[in-house]
């Protein structure tokens, strides 16, 4: 028989264990002692990949950190809600946050259409703030007054990468770049980071094609890429999600286009290359060379990193489910770049919160400000201050090899030399 202390002790647990996700009632539910951060992101659509396993990426360190007792003894917690990529919801959801006591701040949101539109609210709702954590975007509207002092940032730019990018293709004599993006804030800050890298070097693209946010993979992308081939380019610059990107590259290699197609990091890599493999074995075709693909984490293969082998030892000993809203069907990635994003997101999250919790009375903002020079395992130190939310600035290349995206060495370089 149970005593009624031993009972409220295993109701205490289950709740706590129940409240590590939350699947998207509109309730706020509460939780003993903890903290809890609010997730807005595409868990259904056509970019579900990219929410969903930005998510897991970050409940494998934070059940890590739980089972070993959390910040101070308390546990972390995530709340999410479905937005679909799209930015009605993302504001709504992010409105419910910010009118509840939970979430502590907002967390992980995914998408440039959405963050720029909720930037606003983090000025104050209802005479209610929060902070937002390290978005899974690099655009420029939260690093630029008078949203930077709301937003901090993990990842480097999209300017960065494609600045990368540009200088690599340019130094190949590949002068002729053409730009393929989304018809929305994303791709236009992408399209944006084009243009300026060009122009820094006297040039300009000599071709553009757009597409509408949403595209599937089964949707034809001959009309753009007739666009991208009259302008006869050295490569193409890629700024989109991972189904439309797939079907670019899919339909270009169709109709003979053979250039190097370089995607930016937001496309989610193993989803686009697990859509070009399918389609290669349907059609019997390599859809998977000359591509290159711009990170802002290191490569999940790298074991070199401390980072990299505790983030695959963990995501193997949780094995984080994809949330109960996410698409029905949806099979979760053993690694990825988004979910090793995720993963670092959360590391970086629990130092800020562990410096919070110490002197709650100096504010979370105070706390992520004083992190300067942090070792959370990879490559590059990460950097905050009051006149920096910019955490990392590294970008690093990937190419396909033996089924999968791994870093891009000079020999590949030189061999798309002109």
């Amino acid at each position: 028989m149970i005593s009624g202390g031993a009972h409220r002790r295993s109701i205490l647990l289950a709740l706590c264990l129940a409240c590590l996700a939350w699947p998207g009632s509109r309730v706020l539910a509460r939780e003993p002692a903890g903290y809890a951060l609010g997730m807005s992101a595409a868990f259904t659509g056509s970019s579900d990949g990219l929410g969903v396993e930005l998510y897991r990426g970050s409940m494998a360190y934070f059940a890590f950190l739980n089972a070993h007792g959390g910040i101070h003894g308390k546990p972390v917690a995530i709340r999410i809600l479905d937005d679909g990529y799209q930015p009605g919801p993302a504001i709504d959801n992010t409105i419910q946050f910010l009118q509840g006591d939970e979430p502590l701040c907002l967390f992980n949101y995914v998408g440039t259409p959405t963050v720029t539109r909720i930037l606003p609210l983090l000025k104050g709702y209802g005479g209610r703030r929060k902070l937002l954590f390290f978005p899974f975007s690099g655009a420029e509207p939260q690093r630029e007054p008078p949203y930077a002092d709301y937003v901090f940032n993990l990842r480097a730019s999209y300017r960065r990468e494609l600045a990368g990018l540009v200088d690599r293709f340019l130094a190949l004599n590949r002068n002729r770049l053409a730009v393929f993006y989304q018809a929305d804030a994303f791709g236009r800050s992408g399209w944006d980071g084009a243009q300026r890298a060009l122009r820094s070097h006297g040039y300009v693209p000599v071709g553009e094609a757009t597409y509408r946010r949403g595209a599937r993979f089964e949707e034809s992308m001959k009309r753009q890429v007739d666009i991208l081939m009259r302008a006869n380019p050295d490569a193409v610059l890629s700024i989109g999600s991972y189904a439309a990107c797939a079907a670019l590259i899919r339909d270009a290699r169709d109709m003979g286009l053979t250039v190097p197609i370089a995607n930016v990091s937001f496309v989610g890599s193993e989803k686009m290359l697990s859509l070009l493999q399918e389609a290669g074995r349907e059609r019997g075709r390599d859809y998977t060379s000359n591509l290159v693909n711009s990170q802002v984490v290191p490569s999940y293969e790298d074991l070199s990193l401390p980072a990299v082998r505790e983030y695959r030892e963990l995501m193997d000993r949780y094995a984080p489910d994809a949330p109960a809203l996410s698409s029905r069907g949806y099979v979760p990635l053993r690694y990825s770049f988004t979910s090793f994003e995720g993963f670092l997101n959360a590391k970086a999250m629990a130092r800020i919160l562990e410096t919070y919790d110490a002197h709650p009375a100096q504010g979370l903002r105070a706390a992520a400000e004083s992190l300067a020079d942090v070792d959370i395992g990879i490559d590059a130190p990460l950097r905050f201050g009051p006149d920096r939310h910019q955490g990392l600035e590294r970008v690093y290349f990937t190419v396909v090899r033996d089924g999968k995206f791994v870093p891009m060495d000079e020999r590949r370089w030189r061999a798309w030399q002109r």
